[in-house]
């Protein structure tokens, strides 16, 4: 299991700015908005999440680009971005976490296992980054989550 330190952290700033958070996720397929939960009082700050594990749930439930994803794959900047963006508005949550990318073993859109993006809205200003991680497809998964999390405090931390 994850350690939930992160998610205390995340809950933590939330609190302290009474925001309500919400999550987007593919590779991790829930486990961020779980790692959440494990918290108690994680209900005072999290609203829900979306599962987008399938590339056509990312544009009919978060609002992803179907066109952009059609002609650049779900593996990028662009689709992360708009995944946090999406589960914000779709959730109606103040800060949108979001990761997709690749736990492997195989590649996809020509992306090598473990390449991730993750991204965080809050604020109406989008914050993205790369992850390039190494491990098994449980590894990679724990990392994503990791990192975001404490992209999710960074973020709203520095507004």
């Amino acid at each position: 299991m994850i350690g939930n330190e992160g998610a205390r952290r995340l809950i933590d700033v939330l609190s302290r700015h009474g925001l309500k958070a919400a999550t987007c996720e593919s590779l991790t397929a829930g486990l961020v908005a779980a790692t959440i939960t494990t918290v108690p009082g994680a209900s005072t700050v999290f609203r829900g999440g979306l599962i987008t594990y399938a590339s056509e749930l990312k544009f009919t439930l978060a609002g992803v680009d179907a066109q952009w994803i059609a002609q650049h794959g779900v593996i990028n900047s662009v689709t992360a971005t708009q995944m946090a963006m999406g589960c914000r508005k779709v959730c109606g949550a103040d800060v949108g976490m979001a990761c997709t990318g690749v736990a492997g073993p195989d590649p996809q859109d020509g992306e090598p296992a473990g390449t991730v993006f993750i991204s965080v809205a809050y604020r109406g200003i989008p914050v993205v980054e790369r992850l390039q991680l190494d491990g098994t497809r449980e590894e990679i998964r724990r990392g994503t989550v990791e990192r975001l999390l404490d992209l999710g405090c960074e973020v709203v931390s520095e507004r």
